[in-house]
């Protein structure tokens, strides 16, 4: 056998196990050893890591809950499945090799189309193995043969198909209407896509006034920037804007019905600064009366809310920006310039013609492009849209009839706000890389009319929806002839478009696939909760819409990883940036893992206590899951060591333990395996992880293997380190996997358990509570009894500065526990350092200037005489006795109180008996404070 090394290595281990998993096609349903016919299938898609480098920390969280969901459910015996995959990430990726080529000094628009999605092509698989490699750094457990990405041929096929069905039937259309412009990427945003910080970032209003026509002014007599353009003017109307070089585009001053200090002006005419336009003075409801001066500018081609009443008054719409936000020609004096430096200038030019009223500081709501960082333009552009309105109320009801469940059930209240305020979706986008509509217009549709002299039908379609261009052809030709030429829309889909496809894509939809019928629905979309409506809400929709059923069963949300100050990690803020691979050189994966894992609860974000030290990031407490990789290593040392050196009679596993520590180890394994189960069942995977971390450092390591060093038992040993290794592997699979080898090689063939039938670990079943076994509560008693006595007899020695190696006299009053006592004595004198005179009754009588240890049920003395100081003695019982009191007081008023009557009689009967135990502590403590007067 190979023998362990005295620390573990994770650099050792990781790669080497993961290879021999991969090599072994484990990860695959169909070479999965366990099965359990009870158990239904546990199906999993990945979400998609965009193609734009590497992989961040939240990805760590997803890999990590993700592979701990595959394997406790492959543990358990369901058949599973967890499909991985990566995303074009449209929008995202063209901008990172937009930029990658600038710095190379060169530009987009410098190159065709084939050109530039060649450079995209290249860097998609650059990043791809980057993540792929990372992604097994970390152990994910998926089937690579069923890999996908969302721009490869069959997912293509997929949004092609998705497409065309929605088009069909007239939910998917093509109309001019506003939409967010991001001027740096020239393309059309959702409202998702957008990005504002909640208080807003500082800005200016700005506080304008417009001259109004009258009998003595009809409008200027001087040209802009004279300093006279309003001279004459005698009646005027005050604004305020956040956004003054919009004012170029205005076609009406807006005020409120109701507010009467403008009614007189409804109908008048005001003129425009700058432009000299004549634009009437309206009334509406949408204007809020408390906003600036009460009246408001309207620019119905430049805001969301202006358009809407543009449309209803039946305004112009002006637009003075073009796709890049320089002004045009509408904008008069002010074309060509940036819309910014247009805003600097048309500033100080109203302050001189006395138009400008006064500028406050605010709190300016911008809207930010969420890739591109640039501040959006609310523009008029032809765009395709998608109606969402039956869809989403099918995902509503999907949600509301309990078909998919939300963890945590909070965000449920958040899923129908959106769903019943949904808006129809722009699909479109403006970019090179992306799935291309599929939409053909013919190119030639009046040169052929002229050719056919009239033969052809005045109402023949312009445009064609086809999976192929062949497709299209043939459709066009049947209706136009042969000489048709067609010309594909340039525009693509929005990402979120394919990747909303994705539960069902992965599985070969719309084809008729063996994967599809037997893996959908899936069980499981994990991810975390900042895309519940971006992506989760679009693939119940589509799921509904396309399939007929919903795409999962259950949504588990997580948080977002955020920095130690509670800040989120972004691209903002680089050096805040962590790179996963770095800690898990640092630490290993599993560490990793199992801090992420146990960090949070579902749905709330977790703070990363990170820190350089000498360039590399540093954490306490994936330091801590680290020292319980390394604490679990040594334990298996001990027990290897133990079957090595220890000749036994073959065992049988965990059954009939003899001593007390045996018994009381497989009781405690049996309560924390039927716990774990129950909280991962639940989805409390922080709460089972911290169940396990206890059983294993404190049970284990810390208490039986240290009874065990006086009288070991090998059967138990091997048993419960068995149970104790299948516990923990969904959450540290690395260590576990290397040790539970180890054990199988050297005690399968004396222990016989059932698990060592299996090849691997991550195929062995997962522990199951041994429903016929019962615990002695009396065993329990007794032994939480000697830890108790071996912990405070601890703590005295530290308290009084006992030397380390020194052993000192100690009696034991054990009242009725007199048994379990002298069973545990060896352990006693060798954990807590007490010498061979150890005493142990029923009652002993206490000798003068002991430290007194008050147990309730027993009672510890440690004659120190010349080891102490009395007077210390006397305070620290003094202080214990008043902290006695304080907890007596706090129960007494508890039972007195309707908790006695409202409580279940079980929780009632546990707070008598912890009042009656401390009543007991504090007359032994009494005791003693009278004896030492």
């Amino acid at each position: 056998m190979t023998e362990l090394s005295k620390t573990y290595d994770p650099k050792a281990v990781e790669r080497r196990i993961y290879e021999w998993w991969e090599k072994s096609g484990y990860f695959k349903p169909e070479n999965q050893r366990y099965l359990d016919p009870n158990e239904p299938q546990f199906v999993i898609t990945i979400p998609p890591p965009n193609v734009t480098g590497t992989l961040h920390m939240g990805h760590a969280l997803t890999s990590a809950i993700e592979d701990l969901m595959t394997r406790y459910h492959r543990m358990k015996g369901a058949r599973t499945l967890w499909v991985p995959g990566t995303d074009h990430a449209g929008i995202a990726t063209q901008a990172v090799v937009e930029k990658k080529l600038e710095q190379a000094g060169r530009r987009r628009r410098d190159m065709t189309r084939d050109e530039f999605l060649a450079e995209v092509w290249a860097w998609k698989e650059h990043s791809q193995r980057t993540i792929n490699s990372q992604q097994r750094a970390m152990g994910i457990s998926v089937d690579w043969d069923r890999e996908a990405f969302t721009l490869d041929e069959a997912r293509s096929l997929a949004v092609r198909t998705a497409f065309k069905h929605l088009y069909d039937k007239g939910l998917i259309y093509r109309d001019t209407r506003m939409v967010n412009w991001d001027p740096v990427q020239l393309t059309g945003l959702s409202d998702l896509e957008v990005e504002t910080e909640e208080e807003g970032e500082p800005g200016f209003l700005y506080y304008v006034r417009y001259p109004l026509q009258t009998n003595r002014w009809e409008g200027p007599q001087h040209p802009w920037g004279s300093g006279r353009w309003a001279e004459g003017a005698t009646e005027w109307i005050t604004v305020a804007t956040t956004r003054p070089e919009t004012i170029l585009g205005d076609t009406a001053v807006m005020v409120n019905p109701e507010d009467d200090r403008y009614t007189h002006r409804v109908a008048c005419r005001a003129i425009l600064p700058a432009i000299g336009r004549e634009i009437p003075i309206i009334s509406d409801q949408a204007v809020d009366m408390t906003f600036g001066t009460g009246a408001v500018k309207v620019t119905p081609a430049h805001d969301f809310v202006d358009y809407e009443v543009g449309k209803r008054h039946h305004l112009p719409f002006v637009e003075v920006m073009d796709e890049m936000a320089r002004m045009n020609a509408n904008a008069g004096p002010y074309a060509g310039l940036d819309r910014f430096e247009c805003r600097k200038r048309l500033v100080a030019d109203l302050e001189k013609e006395g138009l400008l009223v006064k500028t406050e500081p605010y709190m300016v709501k911008l809207g930010r492009g969420q890739r591109s960082g640039a501040v959006v333009e609310p523009r008029i552009s032809l765009q395709w849209w998608c109606d969402m309105k039956a869809m989403a109320q099918m995902a509503a009801d999907a949600v509301r009839s309990g078909r998919i469940k939300i963890v945590p059930e909070r965000f449920e209240k958040t899923w129908f706000q959106w769903l019943d305020n949904i808006r129809d979706w722009c699909i479109s986008r403006q970019l090179w890389w992306g799935h291309q509509i599929p939409v053909w217009y013919v190119e030639n549709a009046e040169a052929l009319r002229q050719a056919q002299g009239g033969a052809l039908r005045a109402d023949l379609p312009t445009q064609y929806c086809a999976l192929t261009e062949a497709d299209a052809y043939r459709a066009a030709i049947a209706d136009w002839g042969p000489d048709v030429r067609l010309r594909q829309d340039e525009d693509v889909l929005d990402t979120w478009f394919s990747s909303g496809l994705w539960p069902f894509s992965t599985l070969g939809w719309p084809n008729d696939t063996e994967d599809m019928r037997r893996y959908y629905p899936t069980t499981m979309l994990e991810t975390g909760y900042d895309i519940l409506f971006f992506w989760v809400a679009r693939m119940v929709m589509l799921g509904l819409e396309l399939t007929g059923d919903v795409p999962f069963t259950t949504v588990y949300l997580h948080g977002l990883i955020r920095t130690a100050d509670g800040k989120k990690m972004s691209k903002s803020r680089p050096d805040k940036i962590i790179d996963p691979l770095e800690l898990i050189d640092t630490y290993g994966a599993d560490a990793l893992r199992f801090f992420l894992v146990t960090a949070g609860a579902p749905g709330n974000d977790i703070k990363m206590d990170a820190r350089k030290v000498d360039g590399k990031w540093r954490s306490d407490r994936i330091e801590g899951a680290r020292n319980f990789a390394n604490k679990l290593w040594n334990a298996a040392r001990f027990v290897l060591g133990k079957l090595e050196s220890e000749a036994h009679e073959p065992g049988d596993g965990m059954r009939d333990p003899r001593s007390l520590p045996d018994r009381w180890i497989t009781a405690r394994l049996n309560k924390t395996i039927r716990d774990v189960r129950r909280l991962m069942d639940d989805y409390e995977y922080g709460e089972a992880g911290r169940l396990i971390y206890d059983f294993i450092w404190s049970d284990f390591c810390d208490w039986y293997l240290e009874f065990s060093k006086i009288k070991p038992n090998p059967a138990v040993l091997v048993g419960t380190l068995d149970a104790a290794l299948r516990l923990l592997h969904p959450f540290m699979p690395f260590v576990t996997e290397e040790l539970w080898q180890k054990l199988k090689e050297q005690a399968a063939h004396r222990y016989p358990l059932a698990s060592f039938d299996y090849p691997a670990l991550m195929l062995a079943p997962y522990p199951r509570p041994d429903e016929a076994a019962t615990s002695d509560d009396a065993d329990m008693a007794g032994m939480a009894l000697v830890q108790s006595a071996i912990h405070a007899i601890r703590n005295a020695r530290a308290e009084y500065n006992v030397e380390q190696q020194r052993r000192i006299p100690a009696l034991i009053a054990a009242g009725a526990h007199v048994a379990y006592f002298e069973e545990m004595r060896q352990s006693i004198q060798m954990l807590a350092r007490v010498n061979d005179e150890l005493v142990i009754a029923e009652q002993v009588s206490a000798p003068d200037q002991a430290v007194t240890l008050a147990l309730g049920s027993a009672t510890v003395y440690l004659p120190l005489a010349g080891l102490m100081d009395l007077e210390a003695e006397r305070r620290r019982l003094s202080d214990e006795l008043a902290e006695l009191e304080a907890q007596i007081a706090k129960s007494e008023g508890l039972l007195a109180s309707d908790f006695s009557r409202r409580a279940p009689p079980a929780v009632v009967e546990r707070e008598r008996a912890k009042l009656a135990d401390l009543q007991a502590r504090r007359d032994q403590v009494r005791g003693r404070l009278a004896q030492w007067s």
